[in-house]
């Protein structure tokens, strides 16, 4: 904006969430990626493209047509309007996705219990908003966070008190102090959020038994949460997957949020939430959380595509509704690109016990990121040098804290990338590495 250029509104004069870092954060980080698009991005979490196929589109949209004619008994206009018109607010691909979850999780859940949103993002608002009842309310989180929880979260006017995560994914005695320490303050926590599986962007994943623990203490301090988990099929070994929160969930203590954004398609835009907590409303009348989530829904996005929906629904019957077997050879490239990289790292960054300043790196069990430690703090300055004069792109790891200290850390992703492109990306993040050493050294 040019100093001539008249000024109609002030940021000053909206929501005070628009000048939050963590509302500018994607939007950095895309533009970023925009003005140096010849960088090798080893920074994006989207999935991998080599699979994506025009064409299946149409076969699991015409798929899913058949299923609402031959299965469910609908006339031909009954299912063209279903597909064409304004549709449920609950979503139309809910029965499937509860057999989905029934096959790939265990998860037992009525239909009606389940919302199903645009993308994952927005299955998170709906929660926080009807959460957030009044100014004592807080969300817990554990740290380092998801930005788009901490956006979706200013969004709704809900603070949200970092818990410290650690090599176990959730350290349960701060979790505890955090609770206790906000009750003692005159606040309400209503939910502590977390991935539970290959965090985004830790990539740190909680054992079954830590699992247990957690639900014993949401059930001690009365505590709702709220489980993320799309990358939980990605694992990169074939030892059974630790079952999810809700599928160990007896006391209806987790809201769980899922996504097909990774494991069927990001363009279609459909996530869910399954919220089956019992609510008591006017007349006594008692139902579940999703009811409640769906009147909001009703109010922001009126409902999710329905043809959008198809797609994915198509998706889900053509493989007996299991994602786990949809996602063979996608979980074949992250689990190729995951070892590539580490082993990349190893490479490069060889052990050395008599220096301090050591590069060091997380080793997931799967996913999609690996967070690198450096002796140097890492910021947006930093990632535009790295891009603008190395040609690489990655993501400062203090997005995801919600407060302005140094955070000496990157995180890398391997999903949207060959392993050629990691071996060039590292050779360049391993030349910006040794440059600031030098640099710093001197």
């Amino acid at each position: 904006m040019t100093a001539a250029e008249p000024v109609d509104l002030s940021v000053a004069d909206l929501h005070p969430a628009l000048g939050d870092p963590a509302l500018t954060s994607m939007n950095f980080l895309n533009e970023v990626s925009e003005r140096y698009p010849g960088a090798v991005s080893l920074a994006a979490g989207r999935p991998y493209e080599e699979f994506f196929d025009l064409a299946a589109v149409h076969r699991h949209l015409d798929t899913f047509h058949r299923h609402l004619v031959d299965d469910l008994g609908h006339r031909p206009e009954q299912a063209r309007r279903l597909l064409l018109q304004y549709g449920r607010t609950k979503g139309i691909v809910h029965h499937l996705i509860a057999r989905n979850l029934a096959v790939d999780e265990g998860i037992t859940v009525d239909p009606e219990d389940i919302v199903v949103t645009v993308g994952c993002q927005e299955a998170m608002f709906l929660v926080l908003r009807a959460l957030r009842a009044g100014p004592t309310d807080v969300l817990l989180a554990v740290a380092p966070t998801y930005v788009g929880l901490t956006g979706a979260a200013r969004l709704v006017d809900l603070p949200v008190w970092p818990v410290a995560g650690g090599s176990s994914g959730i350290d349960l005695a701060d979790l505890a102090a955090q609770v206790r320490r906000a009750r003692a303050a005159g606040l309400r926590p209503r939910a502590c959020y977390l991935m539970p599986d290959f965090a985004n962007p830790s990539g740190v994943s909680i054992d079954t038994a830590h699992r247990r623990r957690l639900l014993d203490l949401a059930a001690q301090e009365d505590l709702l949460l709220l489980e993320d988990n799309p990358y939980g099929l990605f694992h990169s070994d074939d030892g059974p997957r630790p079952p999810t929160l809700k599928a160990l969930d007896t006391g209806r203590r987790v809201v769980y949020l899922g996504s097909f954004a990774k494991t069927v398609l990001p363009g279609a835009r459909v996530g869910y939430v399954v919220a089956d907590q019992r609510v008591a409303g006017p007349g006594g009348r008692v139902g579940p959380l999703a009811d409640q989530l769906a009147m909001i829904k009703s109010m922001v996005t009126v409902n999710t595509s329905p043809i959008a929906q198809a797609v994915i629904g198509g998706r889900l019957l053509e493989h007996g509704c299991s994602l786990v077997a949809a996602n063979t050879r996608e979980r074949s490239a992250y689990t190729r690109n995951l070892r590539h990289l580490v082993a990349g790292l190893t490479r490069r960054f060889p052990d050395q016990p008599d220096r301090p300043a050591a590069v060091r790196w997380t080793v997931p069990a799967g996913g999609f990121f690996v967070v690198v430690t450096v002796p140097f703090p890492v910021d947006d300055a930093l990632l535009d040098r790295s891009a603008r004069d190395y040609g690489v792109l990655w993501t400062p790891m203090a997005h995801f804290y919600d407060d302005t200290a140094p955070v000496h850390a990157l995180r890398l992703s391997v999903s949207a990338v060959t392993p050629e492109q990691i071996d060039v990306g590292l050779d360049r993040l391993a030349a910006l590495i040794t440059d600031e050493l030098t640099r710093r050294a001197g």
